[in-house]
């Protein structure tokens, strides 16, 4: 089956479990697309162990044809990023860059090396020979927020404002730092090769602020073609260069396409909305992306859900698995709590920033990617033929499935808290 055949299938069954989830379920879209994705699968594994019909193989290996680190990271992503960014409000985000540079970088980096020492512990007390690098490798993939996660997710619950745009901007702009930890750890562990402080700060530059930059001047030459057309049709379209020929440029000159999405996004979001579009394009402007969004959304966590059926589960696998889901929550608690200590110095907050920030942190597809760009081979355990990939690899989906599945779910009464406490005593959201 073609890659294009195989996308259309994932379509149809991504829209199949939508439209019965609108008329039964009623679920956010992309948990009950994730939840159905994971039931199908069962069911294939548990047919094909059973005997009833071989479809388990064949799944998996329709699963791996599509490549799913290259579907996302060089395909998709900067479509559902791009289409995230139109939605946020420049104000909101000056309001809280201080907060958002905090969660963005030290939460991240706190976070990384939490997760990586204390993984490490765990192993030694289990007596398994898992190096304290490659620990430290899932800490720095696991602690960035997932902004395609969260936006498909938290965005769309209404929080109150100060905690969505710092929940959402921590998710959009905290890919460019995590990069540059998961790279410099990634080079330390197969490269080869001993990163310097030189060769650190120069990732750091080309990548997180040359996208920016990029971003910037991609953003403000879309803005001007818009600008000077009055076709309407045209204008819409005009918008689609960003995340296709604008995102595979910036893979061509090193720099991040992700967070070149995100500026651009921004950049006409908010002032080609305000003075480039016509008065038509400014009404279907977000109409026609929610809907590009929604349907790349729905193929996405739709993969995620059916992943599993490409993987292989020991028992050491689940013990790991069900230990890396609260070690995650527990760092990302510590991170973000630890930051609004400093943060309560210079502003009133919420009382539920922290539990929505902790709990609302989702991780999703991007962290499986960057866990499936790690090389097989690299043996752990050799007689059960366990290898560093595959379990840097469980592990992720459990927190991601965990995430999406579970603090996705159960995020709204915090949310709702936070709405009813907002009303009752902080009527003037600018002390």
């Amino acid at each position: 089956m073609s890659v294009y055949a195989t996308l259309c299938l994932l379509a149809a069954i991504a829209m199949l479990i939508s439209l019965i989830n609108d008329r039964i379920g009623k679920f956010q879209t992309t948990i009950a697309i994730t939840a159905g994705a994971l039931i199908l699968s069962l069911i294939i594994v548990i047919a094909g162990h059973a005997g009833w019909f071989a479809l388990d193989e064949n799944a998996a290996h329709f699963i791996n044809e599509l490549n799913f680190e290259d579907f996302l990271l060089k395909g998709i992503l900067g479509f559902l990023l791009f289409a995230g960014a139109l939605g946020i409000k420049l104000p909101h985000l000056r309001d809280q860059k201080w907060e958002i540079a905090t969660l963005a970088m030290g939460s991240t980096l706190f976070s990384t090396f939490f997760i990586g020492f204390a993984l490490w512990g765990l192993v030694t007390l289990l007596g398994i020979d898992f190096d304290l690098i490659y620990c430290l490798l899932f800490g720095a993939l696991i602690s960035p927020t997932d902004p395609i996660a969260v936006l498909a997710i938290v965005k769309k619950m209404n929080a109150p404002r100060r905690i969505s745009t710092q929940i959402e901007g921590e998710s959009l702009f905290n890919d460019g730092f995590g990069l540059v930890i998961f790279v410099t750890l990634y080079s330390l562990a197969f490269g080869g090769t001993q990163p310097t402080v030189m060769s650190i700060g120069h990732l750091f530059l080309q990548e997180a602020v040359g996208g920016i930059l990029y971003g910037f001047l991609l953003g403000q030459l879309c803005h001007y073609l818009i600008r000077h057309t009055d076709n309407h049709s045209m204008e819409l379209m005009l918008t689609m260069l960003v995340p296709t020929s604008g995102y595979v440029f910036a893979e061509l000159i090193e720099v991040s396409g992700p967070l070149a999405m995100v500026v651009a996004g921004i950049i006409i979001g908010n002032r080609t909305r305000r003075k480039g579009f016509s008065e038509e394009s400014r009404q279907h402007l977000d109409h026609f992306w929610e809907l590009v969004d929604e349907f790349l959304n729905g193929v996405l966590f739709l993969l995620i859900g059916m992943t599993m059926m490409s993987f292989s589960f020991h028992p050491e696998d689940w013990v790991l698995m069900l230990a890396a889901v609260p070690l995650v929550l527990l760092s990302r608690f510590l991170s973000v709590r630890t930051a609004y200590v400093g943060f309560h110095r210079f502003r009133r907050y919420n009382p539920w920033s922290v539990p929505i920030l902790t709990w609302g942190g989702l991780r999703g597809g991007l962290a499986l990617a960057m866990a499936m760009s790690i090389p097989a081979g690299i043996m752990v355990i050799p007689d059960k033929g366990i290898d560093v990939r595959e379990i840097i690899l469980v592990m992720t989906y459990s927190v991601v499935v965990f995430s999406i599945l579970i603090q996705g779910s159960s995020i709204t009464p915090m949310i709702r808290r936070a709405k009813t406490w907002e009303q009752d005593n902080f009527r003037n959201p600018k002390r």
